[in-house]
């Protein structure tokens, strides 16, 4: 039998894999900028931090986690986001104690998987980095975050980019507004999609975020969620809009934007491209403000904590910056390449390669003891500074022949120097190599 990866997932070989290295330590780099702290969950929970957590008529929870009973008995499901993973640390660990800096801020990365119709930029597993914040109910963290979010993908040189905001309002404000939509939506019912129907009555708002056409077009009408909104939800927005004006970052408003996962209150957004080949107004990072999140994981217990988050899928913001042609860099070049010709020469080789290694170089050698020029060949291929050349003749003299590919100088080196004083012999083969001695 030969065995082929399951749908939904995929390989990522070393030419895909630096790509991603790249991408994530440019990231790490801005995130260390805003000074957000790594976090590193399990990749399983309960099944009930997330059904509690996402919300239990969420699309995640009723059709797409994969969840299994474990040996134990214990029904366990593989994370479909990192959210609900990170509160439940932040609560178990008493991240909100007094020695703990407020606001708690933290950054991961890893897989995510949900059963869903695998496409383009989206598998069953995927990838995730995505940021919390905890502990302030300061609008100026909801916009510092975006702001952050921004600045991750403006790096990149992604330049179409669109910042979309909106407001959920306070769970007493939506209580109202889900009334008002309830009444909007009833007499359309019969031209509802099936899953619209079915959310009608547990949670209407999702209507609003329908992808079928006739949805969207009957919910154009519906009154706006920003005509709800309490005086604090409002004061709290208003003041989001006017620092994002101080800041110049232009911002649109979408009232029928409302995000697919039920902890949301207040600000919600999107950062959407424009980039014509991945498709108009694509979504490529989006989160919000879940102030009742933390005490409905840790219970009333846990101090009231203010929460703001957001998370950005790797795969689609790696084929993004592939459709724009990104100048990836080359893999990391490669210091020294050892060639051997002979059998005696692989003895030596290893206890080059040990000494150069153990002095800070990246290097590979020879083991197929294939013929010279192939060696040479694939030295060149792996972009090598350095070819070092073993042979009988060497083995016998205690030197080894050492040539840089890119100027096409040679050199010999005492091998009996090299591993007494290598700092100080290799600088002079450095040195010999320019000149060309």
């Amino acid at each position: 039998m030969v065995y082929q990866k399951l749908k939904g997932t995929a390989d990522l070989l070393p030419i895909d894999t630096n790509k991603w290295q790249f991408v994530e330590e440019k990231a790490k780099a801005v995130l260390h900028t805003y000074q957000f702290k790594e976090i590193r969950t399990p990749m399983f929970e309960q099944l009930e931090l997330f059904a509690r957590g996402v919300g239990e008529t969420s699309d995640i929870v009723t059709k797409e986690m994969y969840d299994f009973k474990d040996k134990g008995d214990r029904h366990i499901a593989l994370r479909p986001e990192g959210t609900a993973g990170v509160v439940r640390a932040y609560v178990e660990n008493k991240l909100y104690g007094p020695e703990h800096h407020k606001p708690v801020k933290l950054f991961y990365t890893g897989p995510m998987f949900r059963y869903e119709r695998p496409q383009s930029g989206r598998q069953r597993q995927f990838h995730q980095l995505g940021v919390e914040v905890f502990g302030s109910r300061n609008p100026a963290t909801d916009v510092e975050t975006m702001v952050l979010a921004m600045d991750l993908f403006k790096q990149y040189e992604i330049s179409d980019l669109k910042l979309v905001i909106n407001s959920l309002g306070s769970k007493e404000s939506r209580k109202e507004y889900r009334k008002a939509l309830i009444a909007f939506l009833e007499p359309h019912f019969d031209q509802l999609s099936r899953d619209s129907k079915e959310r009608l009555y547990k949670n209407p708002l999702r209507v609003l975020d329908s992808k079928d056409k006739g949805d969207q077009a009957i919910v154009k009408g519906a009154p706006s969620i920003l005509d709800y909104l309490d005086e604090e939800s409002r004061r709290h927005f208003e003041a989001v809009k006017e620092m994002l004006s101080d800041l110049n970052i232009p911002y649109i408003i979408d009232t029928n934007m409302v995000r697919g996962l039920d902890y949301y209150n207040d600000t919600i957004f999107e950062v959407i491209t424009t980039n014509p080949k991945f498709g108009a107004n694509a979504t490529i990072c989006a989160g919000g403000r879940y102030d009742g999140l933390v005490e409905e994981v840790g219970g009333k217990s846990v101090p009231d904590t203010p929460a703001f988050g957001f998370g950005c899928g790797l795969e689609r913001l790696i084929l993004l910056l592939d459709h724009m042609d990104y100048p990836f860099p080359e893999m990391s070049q490669l210091d020294a390449f050892i060639v051997t010709i002979g059998e005696q020469a692989d003895r030596a080789a290893n206890r080059l390669a040990y000494h150069l290694r153990h002095n800070g170089l990246a290097v590979e050698r020879e083991f197929m003891n294939r013929k010279p020029a192939k060696q040479f060949k694939t030295a060149d291929k792996m972009n090598a500074r350095l070819v070092f050349t073993f042979g009988d003749a060497e083995i016998v003299t205690n030197v080894v022949k050492v040539k840089n590919l890119t100027t096409g100088k040679q050199a010999e080196v005492s091998l009996e120097k090299l591993y007494a004083d290598f700092t100080r012999t290799y600088k002079e083969l450095i040195l010999k190599l320019e000149k060309g001695e």
